[in-house]
């Protein structure tokens, strides 16, 4: 073969390559930094728990998805209907039910914790992302319900299954 031939191949494979690159990456700063602003806003209104009952893996990429209209308002379990509330006035959009995955979301919830079981080993509170559940090593635990969202994090975690989600008064 001829050498020169060789050689455009590779320049045009390593500039396919390149453009490619290029490509990519305008893409992702396109839908992480097109509405910077916006997302700020949007994220500021969300609860912050982290829990990813809206699909996505906390509260920033939910943002990020609402802002690039990928996402609709009304995901945010935790935040309910005022959120959806105050998300829809932020950014001028008509107000949506809040999604619901089951039925268990019809009614809002709580953790209770089942205070004779509880062998206090703290994974629970390891797992709330809100620091709704309060106590200490080898010692009970209790739920601050003013400050639970429901997400059901504690449950999973707890080795004697004491944790128990009940409807909010």
């Amino acid at each position: 073969m001829n050498i020169s031939f060789l050689i455009a191949l590779l320049l045009i494979i390593v500039l396919t390559m390149l453009i490619g690159h290029l490509a990519s990456n305008q893409k992702e700063n396109v839908l992480q930094k097109k509405h910077p602003r916006d997302i700020e806003s949007i994220e500021e209104l969300l609860p912050q728990t982290q829990c990813g009952d809206c699909g996505f893996n906390g509260c920033r990429p939910y943002a990020v998805a609402i802002a690039n209209h990928s996402a609709d308002i009304n995901r945010c379990l935790p935040g309910g209907n005022e959120t959806v509330k105050a998300l829809s006035l932020n950014l001028g959009t008509e107000i949506k039910p809040l999604y619901k995955k089951t039925d268990k979301y019809i009614v809002p919830q709580l953790a209770l914790i089942e205070e004779e079981h509880c062998i206090g080993c703290v994974k629970c509170i390891a797992a709330c992302p809100v620091d709704a559940i309060v106590g200490a090593p080898k010692q009970m635990h209790s739920v601050i319900d003013a400050y639970c969202t429901g997400c059901e994090l504690c449950v999973a975690p707890c080795p004697v299954d004491c944790i128990t989600m009940m409807p909010a008064p």
